[in-house]
């Protein structure tokens, strides 16, 4: 799971981050990602192919890294394949469904 806000900026810039990134995708194990977490997922270059929800001022690093911009309502969230982006927090929600969907985990009251 990585979260948006500032962090990515910074954390795209750590080697050691990259390579954990692209250890998850290389071992295709769920990976949950929302707002600015888009750039720390081109600097890792897995979105190639990947539709990708982002932060709209991601929306440039995920098409050059070869990603598809998912335009979606702030408050929803898109899989594809075992990646999960939202774009915002308003889309806790959905997008933690959605996660918890591809972690075949179910939540009963």
């Amino acid at each position: 799971m990585i979260a948006g806000g500032r962090a990515p900026e910074y954390l795209r810039l750590n080697d050691k981050v990259i390579e954990l990134v692209r250890h998850f995708f290389d071992a295709d194990k769920p990976v949950a990602a929302i707002c600015h977490a888009a750039q720390l997922l081109a600097a890792a270059r897995v979105l190639e192919g990947r539709t990708c929800a982002a932060y709209p001022a991601c929306r440039p690093e995920v098409e050059l890294a070869g990603g598809r911009y998912a335009d979606i309502a702030v408050d929803d969230a898109v899989t594809d394949g075992k990646l999960v982006t939202a774009p915002a927090w308003p889309a806790h929600p959905a997008w933690l469904s959605q996660f918890l969907t591809v972690l075949d985990t179910r939540i009963e009251l």
